[in-house]
């Protein structure tokens, strides 16, 4: 289905030049003279990379079809991540460089959601918030202030700053975007 660029929104997803694009932002731009044209952000979903770019709100685009499928992520091996589909039972193959950041989160039966556009996998989201045990910790410094923070590290390896109370054992909500200690589960 075509699209025109002045009717872009947030979120859509177009093919251009042979990649999948995201629109992350865009702006209607009337200078004194001449005529209108279409700032973007753009994000390039098979390699990460954001773009700003102009077009004129005339010219067409292939929208992309993306869909999810809540899969299970099962293991890994070498550089090779296994997800399995939670409704067909077919198994993925992701390539680590594919799963970067997100490795850093991923326990075995964690269900997330992977994008997908014409089978092939472009993205995968994790729940925003997820619980983790605490592998290990230093030792609080005493007389810290209860703003002070050390390491904790997830049973995943991720070291993740949390307050000076957190001892090894206890679950921990994290926040995956950031990275980030939310509270006690």
């Amino acid at each position: 289905m075509a699209i025109e660029a002045g009717d872009f929104k947030t979120g859509l997803t177009l093919l251009i030049e042979g990649n999948i694009w995201q629109v992350l932002d865009f702006q209607h731009v009337k200078p004194g003279k001449g005529a209108a044209i279409l700032k973007t952000k753009m994000k390039n979903l098979r390699t990460g990379a954001i773009q700003e770019r102009n077009f004129n709100p005339n010219t067409k685009f292939e929208q992309a079809m993306v869909s999810k499928r809540e899969v299970q992520y099962s293991y890994n091996s070498g550089d090779t991540y296994y997800f399995m589909d939670m409704e067909t039972y077919e198994t993925y193959e992701v390539p680590a460089e594919q799963v970067e950041y997100t490795k850093n989160f991923l326990i075995e039966g964690t269900t997330i959601s992977m994008k997908l556009c014409d089978n092939e996998i472009i993205g995968i989201d994790l729940p925003d918030k997820m619980e983790f045990v605490i592998a290990d910790t230093t030792d609080p410094i005493p007389g810290a202030k209860s703003t002070d923070t050390k390491d904790a590290w997830l049973e995943t390896g991720f070291i993740v700053k949390v307050p000076p109370f957190i001892n090894k054992g206890e679950t921990i909500v994290v926040n995956t975007v950031d990275g980030k200690y939310c509270g006690r589960a």
